[in-house]
C-alpha cells in the first residue's frame, strides 16, 4: 500500500480556504480519483497544534490517499492532474509539500 501524502505547510500571511477545499476541490479531487481500482481511500486533516502546548501547527492541512501502488496512483491522476492543479488557486497560495510513503503498518 502507497500513501501519498500532500501537506499544506502553516506559513503566516498565507490564504486557504478550507470550505472550498472540503466541500469542492477534495469532492472532485475524490471523484476523479476514485474511478481507478487502484484507489483505497483517502483522508484530509487540519492542523491544530504542534507538540508545544498552545503553538502552532507546522502544517495547516493534510492530506492522504491511499492506492495499491505509485503506478496506480499516477494513473489515476495524470489525466486529472491539470484539472486537480488548475483548481488550487481558488483555494490557497500555499505550494504544498508531496511526499510518497510506503505503508508498512496499517490498524
Amino acid at each position: 500500500m502507497i500513501k501519498i501524502s500532500i501537506l499544506y505547510p502553516n506559513i503566516k500571511g498565507s490564504r486557504f480556504d478550507m470550505q472550498y477545499y472540503v466541500e469542492t476541490h477534495m469532492s472532485m479531487s475524490i471523484q476523479l480519483l476514485s474511478a481507478h481500482n487502484g484507489f483505497k481511500g483517502v483522508s484530509v486533516e487540519r492542523g491544530l497544534g504542534g507538540v508545544a502546548p498552545g503553538s502552532e501547527a507546522p502544517y495547516l492541512v493534510m492530506c492522504h490517499f491511499l492506492f495499491t501502488s505509485v503506478e496506480d496512483f499516477m494513473a489515476a491522476f495524470e489525466p486529472n492532474a491539470l484539472t486537480l492543479q488548475g483548481d488550487m488557486p481558488s483555494y490557497t497560495d500555499i505550494e504544498p509539500v508531496i511526499q510518497f510513503n510506503e505503508v508498512l503498518i496499517s490498524g
